[in-house]
């Protein structure tokens, strides 16, 4: 079993982290940050569009990081130019910015259903696990 450890960005920045859903969501969403959460997003994804059917698992020599967008993770395929997006079931409250998430796989993927646990590396605390969704791959339009 290999245990990664990967840092995440906060906002649009590229992160290291490679995963995120969440297994709790607090309280009522407010309106004001899912339509932030949702421009996030539609700027992460401008000019490109869906190239296929939401996928499973993603290899883990595919992805070279990843960005979060509101509710959802962007991760950057490693020479295709695919983004894969990948929207937490319940949200992922706890991931923030200079938090990691530690993944734990013996397959080489990272797959829906797999959980990642959110970690402070400063302040050594775990703030609990996000179970990851599908993965909707993305490709540039117009090449």
């Amino acid at each position: 079993m290999r245990t990664i450890l990967l840092l995440v960005a906060g906002g649009l920045g590229v992160g290291l982290g490679l995963a995120t859903a969440a297994c709790t969501a607090e309280g009522p969403p407010d309106p004001r940050v899912a339509q932030a959460g949702a421009e996030q997003l539609s700027r992460a994804l401008a000019g490109y569009a869906q190239s296929g059917p939401p996928q499973s698992c993603v290899q883990l020599r595919d992805l070279r990081g990843n960005r979060s967008a509101g509710d959802a993770i962007v991760f950057d395929g490693q020479t295709s130019g695919t983004l894969y997006v990948n929207r937490p079931p319940g949200g992922c409250p706890s991931l923030d910015f200079g938090r990691a998430l530690v993944t734990r796989t013996s397959v080489g993927a990272l797959c829906r259903g797999d959980i990642a646990d959110v970690f402070d590396p400063v302040a050594r605390i775990t703030y609990g696990g996000c179970g990851l969704g599908e993965f909707v791959p993305y490709k540039r339009v117009g090449r």
